[in-house]
């Protein structure tokens, strides 16, 4: 289980396989436990939902509103869990579904899309990039950019990288961050521009940020809504058309030249 030398201890190949089977179990007593609570609070039912990627919070709650409302008898309990966790998650029933921006979760997963988010860029207040009132990407990879970490929000990071190499000049990375937080962070403080979806720009408590519009067509960051490749129970049926009913055109209210300062 262990190798052991004068200066470290190590896991060996067994000692992993153990540590992460040891964590399944302990996660599915919590959610054993959790579904006696649920019962004992009056739910007939629970849906398990991962979710990682950094995946844009728009729909989620209205999406959750409209579950509670046609299905107050089932309890849907949240899980913010790495991409291969939630994976693996699915395989071994740990979770009913997941949600992600990464369109490939390899074989036995079914993978849809869920919803939509406009990739917007946030803008520091009083940055010269705000004279443009829709800002050409070609200007945007002339300054300094914080960007979601692959390690953390692949799916996010790819669509966004995807995004950038159409232009074929590499962009100047200040940082790649773990979340949307710590990015707005750096925007707020003047460090960086950052890439994400109107929905976190608009969600961030970070004053002093702008989100404004890339010039051209709209480039589309989408969510996705992951599964077992197998027949859903009914709860999981009518969440998935829950889902599906999303209006993914929603507005959210936000005027796009104004800096949210809180």
């Amino acid at each position: 289980m262990f190798v052991r030398t004068t200066r470290s201890t190590q896991l060996t190949r067994a000692g992993r396989l153990f540590l992460e089977h040891v964590q399944r179990v302990f996660t599915v007593l919590e959610q054993a436990r959790d579904s006696v609570k649920s019962a004992a609070n009056g739910f007939c039912g629970q849906l398990r939902i991962a979710l990682s990627d950094g995946v844009t919070p728009s729909r989620l709650p209205a999406l959750l509103a409209r579950s509670r409302e046609e299905d107050p008898e089932v309890e849907i309990r949240l899980f913010e869990v790495p991409l291969d966790q939630q994976i693996k998650g699915l395989h071994s029933d740990l979770y009913d579904a997941g949600f992600s921006m990464a369109e490939d979760a390899g074989d036995g997963i079914i993978v849809t899309p869920a919803w939509e988010d406009e990739l917007m860029v946030a803008v520091p207040a009083r940055h010269p990039v705000l004279a443009f009132k829709q800002i050409p990407l070609k200007e945007v990879l002339r300054h300094p950019l914080a960007l979601g970490d692959p390690a953390v929000c692949e799916g996010h990071a790819r669509q966004v990288d995807r995004f950038l190499r159409t232009c074929g000049q590499e962009p100047l990375i200040a940082q790649r961050v773990a979340t949307f937080d710590v990015m707005m962070t750096l925007v707020s403080a003047g460090l960086a521009l950052g890439l994400a979806g109107e929905a976190h720009i608009a969600s961030s408590r970070e004053p002093g940020v702008v989100a404004r519009r890339l010039a051209g067509k709209p480039t589309m960051l989408m969510t996705y809504l992951l599964r077992r490749d197998t027949e859903p129970s009914e709860m999981l049926a009518r969440f998935i058309e829950r889902v599906d009913f999303i209006d993914s055109a929603d507005e959210l209210g936000i005027p796009e030249d104004l800096p949210r300062d809180r």
